[in-house]
Parts: structure tokens; sequence; C-alpha cells
């Protein structure tokens, strides 16, 4: 086995990756070293270690620089003598066993070409952080016929070095790197792998990427400021399309190109900001070549700012592409004021009337921007002005002006205004005091809303110095009492310059000046400049024994305070603090859904118990906002030492899902789990999951469940399933009813429309269908929904108000098109109310067909993905399609069908059968008196006494 090792000045590096390919573990192993025609000792290095190890490691020297990897490289492939040839850059190393392992793989499969595992090592970082090279490739030992069996390892591992190529393959076959060219990677590992009659990919670690963030020179490929990165980038794939255009394998071309929209063009654009005029129009035209080769049909397989960044640069439209890439950049920001057309939100106006693909790649509806409400929102602030003043004489004041992005009105013309800027420092961990500035103005500006300010930092910026080096600025914009923040926008070349004095907390001598810098992400933000004897001084001071310790106490601190807040301290203090406090009588911890709502069962009961005036004291666990929580309990954050605290001398615990798994119950303690729903998928120890799991990971959760201490039942149904996978005794059994379900019953004989259609806008005159799906897990939160939401509107929308409710897991997105016909509920806590306002039920698996059912009305089945959902997920109790009390349709065209046919009256007879067998056999319990039953029989004696 061969190895390259390729070198250009680093004469320090070379001995570490050559004895890494010295002391592997396979002892049949030559180094071949090509020197680049360095300019510092690095070629006398390797002719050292070639003498210091004869036979072994040769030397060799181009006559001269070739300025990249492709020629020494090409030169070591002529030199080498092994069956096997690797490729090590001169600043990286091999892990001890690859080449052993490389050398087994290839051949016990007879492969051509093994790749293993590459693992990023920052070597600059304090822990020496490190990031696998894209793991999933390398999940397992496969062997592949052709490159065509694995696209995705064309398309994302692209280099050369973590690979093993018979000799025969390099030489017979005529493969060399492109010289004269970067990226040579490309194209050297596309030709390898076509050419390959054979692949095999090992789950080993083989290659250490030595990464050094801040190096002084970058790398070849890092230097993205120089326009000819990018055109030698585009020459490339030009290349390998050619390439892969004459092997016949469009397939593989298709998912580079969707690779390239979303990877190799970011890199670029995300400096395009940072760049000049020149600079923007020669990479425009570069890029408008190779984007028209592009598969129009690659734009819908990225995200949708990677398309719109992609579109807009074609078109060379800047007005809209720096926005879009700020976009880009900074995921969250709403970075373009938008517009809508017939009921669809776009990037832009300009484009979409005269050419159909800008309309659909600029459609960016899906992303919900329309749905934000000020506090939510986070706006692209431009900074449009940057100049220091003087006052009185004195330097110090800065002058800053811009420009907030109002996305499709959303703070209205006639809004009350009020803004101030923030100074903060940057560096986590300190809780210093931050610096804030009065805007002066405030006003709209059409699709914007300008604002001007000038804030004297001489006098109110005062900073500690060296901890605090730097300091970012935002702007909180006020409206109408609502709060949304921004961040400075400021990538105009040349806009912000110049020192300005302030008054450090400590000493001038460590530093008196700022002076404006712009972030990576292309925010606003001030670095300390110390003066260069002063500054000397304190390096030297940070260097010495005192600064040695300073840091020490300091890193040991930060330490303790992490280990302090950590979760194993957290834990150690509730089992061996908290637990040992005696129970606080009368003490009772509400939670549901894991905190993240005031929901279900649990508030049921809660309200129950402050009806009847129950002496008692009320926590509330909450995770994220506690807003929409009870004001008359105490409110505890999920996690939080108060939680643990509350929960540790708690008399009751009453939840409807789970407390954290690893807290212990204290036998003082009684937890009443209220469960969140009958069961339609198995559950507990009757899932495939559970059953494989080792005897102590069953036990551990067996351990869990069996801290309830009563678990509330509505059937039998219950019983034979969710209390059998739970392994839960008898005793442990409740049949009441859901608390939850008792607003239903009494709601089924309800005349009047609940007081929620007025407040959610529903015409009186117009019926109300609630669409509750479950829960769907595709790698991300929004939930796509089965039917065209626009259709449904259209056809039925002067007939019913369609409210779609996402399973509280997921996140749903609707067209304007469809306001006041189809209204997103999903922010709703509880369900409850929503099933008592609609008139019909849409759902497909969720549990909530089991609480509707209580109302007689009529449900319609909705189970488009019924086989997949069955088969190649956890498997059902019973089977929907025989027992569903109402139309089962598996299509949009059969759910319009079945709506259009007959009215809600006439499916409400037709069914009555069935929905009465339903209630039957799901909801026996449930008589509307759950949550009184349970008050009754644990907390009667909490009655206060009559005064």
């Amino acid at each position: 086995m061969s190895v390259v090792v390729i070198v250009y000045n680093d004469e320090a590096r070379l001995p570490t990756a050559v004895r890494s390919v010295l002391e592997q573990s396979l002892r049949s192993v030559e180094v071949v070293i090509v020197d680049d025609h360095s300019t510092d000792g690095s070629y006398e290095v390797a002719r050292r270690l070639a003498v210091e190890h004869p036979g072994r490691v040769r030397a060799y020297q181009l006559a001269e620089n070739s300025g990249g990897c492709g020629a020494p490289r090409n030169h070591g492939i002529q030199q080498t003598r092994g069956q096997y040839v690797l490729f090590l850059d001169s600043d990286d190393v091999l892990e001890r066993d690859a080449c052993r392992n490389f050398l087994e793989a290839a051949e016990t499969t007879g492969a051509d070409l093994v790749s293993g595992l590459t693992v990023r090592v920052h070597v600059d970082s304090r822990h020496r952080k490190e990031v696998k090279w894209y793991p999933w490739l390398y999940a397992r030992t496969r062997t592949l016929e052709s490159i065509a069996e694995l696209p995705d390892l064309l398309v994302f591992d692209t280099l050369s070095t973590n690979k093993c190529y018979r000799r025969e393959l390099l030489v017979d076959g005529g493969l060399e790197f492109p010289v004269g060219i970067h990226y040579e990677d490309l194209l050297f590992s596309a030709q390898a792998y076509t050419a390959a009659r054979r692949i095999t990919l090992i789950p080993n670690r083989v290659y250490d990427w030595n990464v050094v963030e801040k190096a002084g020179a970058k790398s070849i490929s890092n230097r993205r400021a120089e326009i000819a990165n990018f055109a030698h980038r585009m020459e490339i794939h030009r290349r390998v399309d050619a390439l892969l255009a004459e092997k016949g394998m469009a397939e593989l071309k298709f998912r580079k190109d969707v690779k390239f929209l979303k990877h190799d063009l970011v890199l670029h654009l995300r400096d395009l900001p940072f760049r000049d005029a020149a600079y923007r129009q020669e990479f425009s035209a570069l890029a408008r070549t190779y984007l028209d080769s592009i598969d129009p049909a690659a734009y819908d397989e990225v995200e949708p700012i990677h398309a719109v960044c992609a579109y807009l640069l074609r078109m060379s439209d800047w007005d809209n592409l720096l926005p879009a890439v700020d976009t880009l950049t900074n995921r969250d920001k709403v970075s373009a004021p938008l517009a809508e057309r017939d009921g669809r939100v776009y990037w832009c106006a300009e484009h979409i009337d005269e050419d159909p693909f800008a309309r659909r790649i600029l459609d960016v509806t899906e992303l919900g921007y329309h749905t934000r409400p000020v506090s939510k929102l986070f706006p692209r602030n431009e900074l449009t002005e940057y100049r220091q003043e003087r006052v009185k004489g004195r330097a110090g004041v800065v002058r800053l002006a811009g420009r907030v992005t109002n996305p499709l009105g959303v703070i209205p013309a006639g809004a009350r205004l009020t803004a101030e800027l923030e100074f903060y420092a940057r560096r986590k961990g300190l809780r210093l005091q931050t610096f804030r500035f009065p805007v002066a103005t405030v006003r709209h500006e059409g699709p914007y809303v300008s604002w001007e300010a000038s804030a004297n930092l001489a006098k109110g910026l005062r900073p500690l110095g060296i901890v605090d080096a730097v300091w970012d600025v935002r702007l909180h914009l006020d409206v109408d009492g609502e709060r949304t923040t921004t961040r400075l926008t400021a990538t105009r070349p040349g806009l912000t310059s110049g020192e300005v004095p302030v008054r450090p907390r400590l000493t001038r001598l460590v530093a008196d000046r700022i002076e404006p810098e712009v972030s990576s992400r292309g925010h606003l933000a001030f670095r300390l400049v110390p003066g260069k004897k002063a500054n000397d001084l304190v390096v030297r001071g940070l260097q010495g024994t005192p600064g040695r310790l300073a840091k020490t106490g300091f890193r040991k601190a930060k330490a303790l305070r992490a280990k302090a807040t950590s979760g194993e301290t957290k834990l150690r203090l509730y089992h061996d603090v908290f637990l040992r406090m005696p129970v606080h009588k009368r003490l009772v911890v509400f939670e549901s859904h894991l905190g993240r709502q005031y929901s279900d069962s649990p508030r049921a009961i809660y309200e129950e118990m402050r009806r009847q005036g129950l002496d008692f004291e009320a926590v509330w666990s909450y995770t994220g906002s506690p807003k929409g929580f009870p004001a008359d309990a105490t409110l505890v954050r999920r996690w939080s030492l108060p939680y643990l605290r509350a929960l540790a001398r708690a008399e009751y615990w009453i939840d409807n899902q789970s407390y954290p798994l690893k807290l212990t119950k204290r036998p003082g303690t009684t937890y009443i789990q209220t469960w969140h729903g009958s069961a339609l998928k198995r559950m507990g120890f009757d899932e495939a999951g559970w059953k494989l799991k080792s005897r102590p990971e069953q036990a551990e959760q067996q351990r869990t469940l069996d801290r309830f201490d009563h678990f509330l039942i509505r059937s039998e149904h219950d019983v034979r399933t969710l209390a059998k996978a739970f392994r839960l005794r008898e005793k442990t059994l409740l049949r009441v009813g859901y608390p939850r379900n008792d607003e239903l019953v009494r709601a089924r004989d309800a005349t009047e429309r609940p007081p929620l259609a007025a407040e959610l806008g529903i015409p009186s005159d117009k019926k109300v269908l609630l669409y509750a799906p479950t829960f769907r897990h595709h790698g991300q939160r929004r939930f796509a929904l089965p039917f065209d939401v626009d259709r449904f509107a259209e056809e039925f929308g002067d007939q019913y108000v369609l409210l779609v409710r996402a399973h509280y897991l997921n996140h749903v997105v609707l067209p304007p098109s469809v306001r006041g016909r189809v209204i997103d509920v999903s922010d709703h806590h509880d369900v409850t109310p929503l099933l008592a306002l609609a008139d019909a039920l849409i759902t497909d698996y969720s549990s909530v067909m089991f609480d509707y059912a209580l109302l007689d009305r009529p449900m319609l089945f909705f189970p488009h993905d019924y086989e997949e959902y069955v088969h190649q997920g956890r498997g059902t109790y019973f089977d929907l399609l025989e027992r569903a009390p109402g139309p089962v349709v598996r299509t949009e065209d059969e759910l319009h069908a079945v709506l259009a046919a007959a009215s809600l009256e006439e499916q409400t007879v037709k069914y009555a059968a069935a929905r009465e067998r339903f209630v039957a056999d799901f909801g026996e319990y449930d008589e509307g008196t759950a949550a009184q039953r349970i008050a009754d029989e644990f907390f009667s004696e909490w009655k206060k006494k009559a005064q």
C-alpha cells in the first residue's frame, strides 16, 4: 500500500503526517512525499525522513510550484509501488488502523475503491472538537456494484483523501487530478466513482482532517473573496456534469444539481453582501451561465429560500437578492416586504407576472411569514446611515439611521411607534449591564419603518475591557405595546468606519476606543481598540502567572456554575436534598403534555377544585412561555429547581403524559395519571420497539410506569389496551372517564353555539368542520395537509368554515387565500372547546375521535396513508376501516364527494347507530362527572370551613 503525501510550505507538520503512516498497524506501507516546490524547509524535512526510513519513505520535488494539489498528487501516483494508493495532506493524519481496514475490505470484496469515515478535528478549539463528515454514508459496511446505487456518495463525499484506490484503477484507467484549477477533488472523486467496478464503504474512522479556524492564511478553497475561486468551482462542476452525461447518469446529475443549489452556491452567496459591485457583476455572470444548466425540477427539492436566491441571482435582481441572502444567513429573519397576490405570498412583486417559473419559485407562502404577529417577527433592519458627530466639541456621538422591513404591512400605518437602541457584550456568561439609547425618530415609510438615533457612546457605554471586547447592537421596536427586536444589518461596503472614544470602567490603559465592525452574519458590532503599549502590558500579564491564575479561576468558576445547573446536579439535588424535605400538605403539581399546554384532564380537575373552593396550593409546570396558564397558581418552568422542589414535596402529582422519567416518586406522594386518549395504535410494551429492549431497559421503563398510583379509564377498551400495555395493576385503575370530556357530555344537548365561534369570526350561517389529524413525523415539525385547502375553500367556503388543528408537535401553514374560510386553530391549548364548537369532525387516527363521539355529531375519516400507518408504523388494536362510525375516504376527491353528496343532518341520521356503538365501546365511563368524582374522592377533606 502506497500513501502519497503532498506538502507545500508545511515543514512543521509534515513529520506528524508521515509518522501517522509509518505507525500504521499494517506494516507493508510506503510513503511517497511530493513537495510542490516549497519556499521553506519542507523538502529538506522530506529528504531527512527518507534517509531515516530507507525503503519506506521516498521524497520528490516538483521543478516549479503548481499552485494546487493536482500536480503533486499526479506525480506521486506515478512513483507508487503498492497495489493500493492513498492520498494524505501534510497537515492531516491517518487513523492508525486505516490501511489495515482498507486492505481487508478491498481484498474481501474485490472493490476498486474503498471509502471510510473522515473526522474534522478542530485543532485550535479548546477541547479539539470533532465533527464526522457525512456519517450516515458510513453507518455500516456496504458494497456497491455502481455509484448509481448510492447517488449521495458522489454528491456529498467528494474528498479524495479518505479513500483507498486499486492502483490499476488509477494507472490503467488514466485517472488524474486536474492541474491548474482548484476543487480538483470534486472531479477526481467523480471520475473514480464512475470508473470503479465495485465500491466498498466501511464504517471505520480512517482520516483526520485537521481544521484550524483561526489560521492566518486561508486554504485555497476558502479564499472566496477571490472571483477566480468561484470561476474554478463553476468550471469543475461543468466538467463533472459532462462526465455524468457521457456515462448516461442523469439521476446523479439531478442529485448533484440539488446539492449545488443548497450547498455549493450557498457558500458563495453568503459572502455577496460584503463584495463590491464589480465582484457581484462578475459573480452573477459566472453563476447565471451554470444555473441555466440546472434541472428546473431541482428547485423544488431545496428549501424555498435557496430556490429564491438562485432564481434572483439568475435574474441579477440585486435589490431583492441581497435581502434574500440575509434571510439565507439568518434563517428566522424576514428580510423582504413580500407581496400577496391571489391569496399567495411571494418574496417580491417583480417577475411573477411575466414568468410562470418565477411565480412558482418566489412563492414563500409555506414559510408562514404572513402568520407572524409583530411580537414574533424578526425583520431585517438595514443600516442606512452611520456617521460620527461632535457634541460641544467632543467626539463620541454616533448617528445611526435605518429602515425596518414591514412585511405585508404587519405594522399598521396608524400604529404608535417607539424604539430604543441597546448595546450589550457578546461574550456569554457575563452578567454586565446593557446600555440603552432612545431613538429620536420612528416613522412609517411605505413597506418600511424608518428610524434615526444618536448614541453618545463616549458618555453612555462603559465597558470593562478585555473580557467584553465585542459589543453587539440591536433595536427594540415597540408597536402599540408589542415589541419586536432587530439586529442592524450593515453590509454596504464602506458604510461604517472610524474609532469612537469610550470611558472604560477600570482604566483607560485597557482600552479607551471602540471601532465598528460587521459580523459574519452581516450585523453591526463594535470592538474595543486597546492602545499598543497598554495592550502589550495586559497581554504579558495575562500570559504570566497572575493571568494564568485568573484564567484558571474563571474557568473553574464557569465549570462549577455549569455543573451546578447540569441535569446530573439537579437530579442529585432532587434525590439527596428535596426528597428529604417533609411533604408539603395540600400541594398539588399539575402538568399537561410535558408542560406545553394548560389543557386536557389536568386542567379540568384543577378548575373543578377551584370551583369547589378547595383549600390547596396549586403549581403548574410550563415549557416555553407561561402565557395562557392560570394566574391563580404558582407557575414553574419544567426542569427548573423550583419545579423539582415542588415535585419532591407535593402531596399529589396530576398529569396526562409523564413527569420526568428519572424522578423517583416518594411514598407520601399520590400520582394521578389522567392519560391523554384511548388507544388506536399500539402502546407501551405492545410496541415492537419496547419488546426489543433489553431486560434492564424494560425494567427501567416499568419502574417509571409503576409510579402511577391511579390511572384514569374511560372504557374497558382502555383496560384491554393501555392498562395491559403499561402492565398496570387492577387496583390502579379508576373507571371514572376523562375529566376533559365532562364539557363534551354537557355540550351534547346544548342549543346555543359556543362563544368561541364569535372569537374566531365565524358567521352564524356557516357550519363548522374541524380537521384534527394525528401526529406525523417527517423529520421536521411542519405538517403538509393531505388535501388542497384552496380547492376546499373554493368548493365549500360558502357553506362551511374549516378549522385546522395540527397535533401539538406539528406545525401547519395556511395560505392567505383561505382567510375566513379555513382557520388555523393549532395554537389553542385545549382541544375540547374546539370539539364542542365543531358541527362535524374530520380526522385520520387521532384519539380525538373517541372524545368527539360523545357529542353524537357526524365524523368523517380520512386515513389517506392507512397501509403505511398500520403496517409500517406501530400497528393498531383494531381495524379502523371496519369500526369507524362515519364514512371513510382515502382520497381528496372522495372527501369532497362525501361532503357534497349529503348534508350533515343526513350524516347524523345515517350513522347514528354506529356512533352509539362506538361510544359504548370506547367511552362507557364518560358520564360528565369525572372531574367532580376525582375531586370528591381525593380532595373532599380540603373544603374550606364556613366562616
